[in-house]
C-alpha cells in the first residue's frame, strides 16, 4: 500500500485522561496516550479500584462454599442419587 492509499489514522480518546491517542500498532500504549496512563489504569485494576458488579443472589440453589460442590459425591467420587 502506498502512502497515498494509506487509511487515515484513527484517533481515540484516552480512557484515562481523555487526550487524543493514536489507535494504531505504531502506538505501543494503545488505547492509552502514554505509558503513564496505561500504568495508572493497570494499577486501578490491580488494586481493585475497578470492579465488575455482581448481583448478590441468595437463592438456595447457589453454592456458598467449595464444600457444597462436593456434598452430593460419595467417597469414590461418584454422585449419590
Amino acid at each position: 500500500m502506498s502512502e497515498s492509499e494509506k487509511p487515515p489514522e484513527k484517533m481515540v480518546k484516552c480512557p484515562q485522561c481523555g487526550k487524543p491517542a493514536l489507535y494504531s500498532p505504531e502506538n505501543a500504549f494503545r488505547p492509552f496516550c502514554s505509558e503513564r496512563c496505561r500504568l495508572i489504569d493497570l494499577g486501578e485494576w490491580a488494586s481493585g479500584g475497578y470492579a465488575i458488579p455482581v448481583k448478590n443472589d441468595s437463592s438456595s440453589d447457589s453454592l456458598t462454599s467449595i464444600e457444597d460442590a462436593y456434598d452430593d459425591e460419595g467417597e469414590d467420587g461418584n454422585h449419590r442419587h
